[in-house]
């Protein structure tokens, strides 16, 4: 027994020295990481502001003012009415996502997050904008990889659940037809309305049958949201994308139908994506023409596409810039929250 005694006290101390060894490695690799960390928040800054001064060359400024100038003044005050709700409801998503992802962040805050991560989205792509934005300020304000990366998987979800719902009811009406040597043509096209609606009602099916059930695959998790959190990422993202539409009609000349307009955006939304062009110069414009080119003048429509630009990316953009750098001003005035890990 005393031998035994023996081995087992110094097994307790050859532990509890390679425990102290061990702190230190863990210390290091914390260091590493960190630095890690840092070195690709800086590279990922660097890219953004490449992307910004591309694009802000890309743009003829006087143009822009000459464009708006063009309106009276009620006219563009319902443009940025328009614009401020789109937006406001674009951080409902993240509101719904935070009761999905199961965190506590205050509601300005998160409000705040999503129309910055939106505005940096628009401009400089889903990746380095809306994603990148939102790991980077959400891990700042405590929250762990594992929710921040359900929080923007819901709201990527949001976006294009919505899209498919409107689009496909859209599509599938017939009312939009595009023009010869299109890879879908006009006779294709309310099918894959038809599929997109059969695909959120799968959906919403779906998300009813698991009842919020956790599952693995290959070391990740997942699970869809309730059916009553789908039903309201259906109706947030459907009643943003009309919104948008909206904006774009009140801008157009008169003559051009709200439902022509609205396909006709939800077409560009899709060509942009696929370009993988910061803000879709060009393929937006592109699309507009191809499909309402028969209806308004190109002068007129190009006059009007770059009002909306000029509304709903370059001035949240301009202000998502400021509220960016005053986020950061304040963050190394503070100390560093605690990060959570969240749960599944």
């Amino acid at each position: 027994m005393g031998r035994l005694a023996a081995r087992a006290q110094a097994g307790h101390h050859a532990g509890a020295a390679a425990g102290r060894r061990g702190r230190p490695v863990v210390t290091v690799s914390r260091q590493r990481w960190r630095k890690i960390r840092r070195v690709a928040f800086y590279v990922f800054l660097a890219l953004v502001a490449v992307l910004l001064v591309r694009y802000a060359r890309s743009v003829d400024w006087a143009q822009v003012g000459a464009t708006l100038a063009g309106y009276g003044p009620g006219t563009l005050a319902i443009a940025i009415g328009l614009t401020v709700a789109s937006y406001l409801l674009y951080s409902a998503y993240d509101l719904a996502g935070r009761r999905y992802a199961r965190h506590d962040l205050p509601t300005p805050k998160v409000m705040g997050i999503a129309m910055l991560a939106y505005a940096f989205s628009l401009n400089v792509g889903a990746l380095f904008g809306g994603a990148g934005f939102r790991y980077r300020i959400y891990s700042q304000a405590g929250l762990g990889l594992g929710t921040i990366s359900r929080v923007v998987a819901f709201a990527i979800g949001t976006n294009w659940m919505g899209y498919l719902l409107l689009a496909g009811a859209l599509f599938a009406s017939g009312r939009v037809r595009p023009p010869p040597g299109w890879p879908v043509t006009g006779d294709r096209l309310p099918w894959l309305g038809a599929a997109m609606l059969v695909a959120v009602v799968v959906y919403l099916v779906a998300s009813h049958v698991t009842h919020g059930r956790v599952y693995h695959v290959r070391g990740h998790h997942f699970r869809l949201p309730s059916l009553p959190l789908a039903l309201l990422q259906l109706a947030l993202a459907a009643t943003n994308w009309a919104l948008m539409a909206a904006l774009v009609f009140v801008l157009m000349p008169d003559g051009v139908a709200y439902a022509d307009v609205l396909g006709a955006l939800l077409v560009a939304a899709v060509a942009s994506a696929i370009a993988h062009i910061p803000a879709g110069i060009g393929v937006q414009e592109a699309v507009f023409i191809a499909l309402l080119g028969h209806q308004v003048p190109q002068p007129q429509m190009l006059a009007a596409l770059l009002a909306y630009r000029a509304c709903y990316y370059l001035g949240p953009l301009m202000v998502a810039v400021a509220g960016y750098g005053l986020f950061e001003t304040r963050r190394r005035k503070r100390p560093h929250p605690t990060v959570e890990s969240g749960s599944p």
